[in-house]
C-alpha cells in the first residue's frame, strides 16, 4: 500500500506522513526532497511553479512509488498533489495508492505558515496554491480536517484505511 498525504502548504503533510509511517512501520518520503534546485529557488522567491516545472518532480515521485510497489513495500509519501492530473500521475494505473487530503481553513493555514521557520516555501504562495487546488472527492481521497491534533488525524486515517493494528507490513 502507498499512502500520499496531500494538501496545500501548511497542512502538516510532513508531520502526518512521519506519524503515519511510524504507525505503518514503513518508509516515509517527503516529496519536496525530490524537487529540483530550480523549483526550490523559484518557491523561495515567491514564484509559483508551472505545470512544466512540476512534471519532472511528479514523475520522480511516481518512479519511487513504482519501486516500492515492485518490492511489495508499504510506504508513506507527501506531495501537495494540487490537481487531479497530478494525482493521476502519482497513482498511475495502480489503485493501491491512497491519498489523504489534509484540509484546513485559510486562517489556520496562514497562522501555521507564519510560525514555520527554515522552509524554502514562501508563505505568500498560499493563495496561489489554494487557487490551483482541485479538491479531491470522497472516491479519490480520505479528507481530514487539520484542526484536529496530529494524533487524532492519524487515528482517523488508520480507521478510514481499515487498519486496526498499529503495524502493517508489506
Amino acid at each position: 500500500m502507498i499512502v500520499i498525504a496531500m494538501g496545500v502548504c501548511g497542512t502538516g503533510k510532513t508531520l502526518i506522513g512521519e506519524l503515519l509511517s511510524e504507525q505503518l512501520a514503513c518508509e516515509f518520503l517527503d516529496g519536496d526532497t525530490l524537487h529540483s534546485a530550480a523549483n526550490k529557488s523559484k518557491m523561495s522567491q515567491g514564484i509559483p511553479l508551472t505545470d512544466e516545472d512540476r512534471m519532472p518532480w511528479l514523475q520522480a515521485i511516481r518512479k519511487v512509488i513504482e519501486e516500492k510497489q515492485q518490492a511489495g513495500e508499504t510506504a508513506v509519501f507527501t506531495c501537495s498533489s494540487l490537481k487531479r492530473v497530478y494525482r493521476d500521475i502519482l497513482r498511475g494505473s495502480d489503485q493501491n495508492v491512497q491519498f489523504v487530503y489534509l484540509k484546513g481553513s485559510y486562517e489556520l493555514l496562514q497562522q501555521r505558515l507564519a510560525e514555520r521557520a527554515g522552509h524554502f516555501f514562501d508563505p505568500s504562495l498560499l493563495q496561489t496554491q489554494l487557487d490551483t487546488l482541485e479538491e479531491p472527492d470522497a472516491h479519490e481521497a480520505i479528507t481530514i480536517d487539520i484542526a484536529l491534533t496530529p494524533e487524532q488525524i492519524v487515528v482517523q486515517v488508520m480507521q478510514k484505511l481499515g487498519i486496526t493494528d498499529s503495524v502493517c507490513r508489506g
